[in-house]
């Protein structure tokens, strides 16, 4: 399937909100635009699209439309909506746009739970979630295309099915991929609603005032640096964002905390975080691979350089995850270990803080 001609669409997406923590993407992704010309005449946008887009029937675009996939000067319209002379036409999906065929790949996956409606892994750190910005092999989305290759009901290219969230590239823990279009929706609504449970493990520099919180604040894009997400306490840009946090053990210059997520914004945890003071150990994008707390002998220094290459990422790990099954009703709940790399580290500086004691 050829997504540069294909509307592709999410049921369940809403242009709005963005689903997860997310380094590969998240939020809103543009797939196509068209621009009026100043001769148009009014044209519903269904028919705008037919006759610009190969391969769309006007049945697909009009569910793209009532799907919230459609913009028109930025906002979400209906099929019915006429097109005048000048709107700027897009389609938005809330994944990157697959710009070559996805291949299927044998890269293991930790199952954690699968049966005919879904499958939640066990992602490691460094494993891309979708392709797309140069990863075009190697993604989570090219092992699920291996996993699903005997089975003629998944669709790897099929925007009503796979991954309903996503995690930063360098995170790893608990995803759950919808193997049908209704436990698409169905999981979509949930995480969209804010009734799954998500809890994340992190290890953070320096030890929170307080022990425990929540941290409230706006998360948009830098207004510095447009790698970086930014947090705007006074809600002048940005989206709404909620992280409650719980210190679990205070190991001197850094502490092993556990962050609740009430919304789901790009690299929310990471950001929020550094906002109060305290950035993930070895966050390179939010200035965690700096030495933020502790002493300048060269021992220490060595001390913490050993670490960063024991877990070479932030320390950010997806512990648990939690939903109602879309089909049964039943109330699913998950957990997966803290990975070796963030574990090896904790003890490092449990027997660093025991020694300068």
């Amino acid at each position: 399937m050829n997504t540069d001609t294909d509307i592709e669409f999410d049921e369940d997406y809403n242009p709005s909100e963005q689903l997860e923590d997310c380094d590969d993407g998240g939020g809103m992704y543009e797939h196509f635009r068209f621009v009026a010309d100043k001769g148009q005449t009014l044209l519903r946008v269904d028919k705008f699209l037919v006759a610009r887009l190969e391969k769309s029937s006007r049945n697909r675009v009009q569910q793209a439309a009532e799907a919230g996939c459609i913009l028109v000067n930025g906002k979400a319209v209906k099929s019915n909506y006429r097109v005048k002379p000048f709107d700027v036409v897009s389609i938005v999906m809330d994944r990157p746009r697959y710009e070559l065929e996805i291949i299927a790949e044998d890269i293991p996956l930790n199952i954690v739970y699968e049966d005919d409606h879904l499958l939640v892994v066990n992602k490691p750190p460094g494993l891309v979630v979708h392709p797309g910005h140069g990863n075009y092999h190697g993604t989570l989305v090219n092992a699920l295309a291996y996993h699903f290759k005997d089975n003629p009901d998944y669709d790897v290219n099929d925007p009503r099915l796979g991954l309903v969230h996503r995690i930063d590239k360098d995170t790893s823990g608990l995803l759950v991929i919808a193997k049908t279009p209704n436990a698409k929706t169905a999981l979509g609504k949930q995480f969209f609603d804010k009734t799954t449970k998500r809890e994340y493990v992190a290890i953070v520099w320096g030890v929170p005032t307080p022990e425990q919180g929540r941290i409230e604040g706006n998360i948009g894009r830098s207004l510095k640096d447009r790698l970086q997400m930014a947090v705007f306490p006074d809600g002048s840009n940005g989206k709404h964002a909620v992280t409650h946090y719980e210190t679990i053990e205070n190991l001197g210059y850094v502490s092993v905390v556990k962050c609740r997520l009430e919304t789901g914004r790009t690299h929310q945890i990471r950001v929020h975080m550094k906002h109060i003071g305290h950035p993930l150990l070895n966050d390179a994008r939010y200035g965690g691979d700096q030495i933020l707390r502790g002493t300048t002998s060269a021992k220490y220094r060595q001390f913490v350089n050993n670490c960063f290459e024991i877990c070479p990422r932030q320390a950010l790990h997806a512990r648990t995850l939690g939903f109602v099954h879309p089909e049964t009703g039943e109330e699913m709940f998950f957990s997966c270990p803290v990975p070796n790399d963030m574990t090896s580290m904790i003890e490092r500086w449990k027997n660093y803080s025991n020694v300068d004691k």
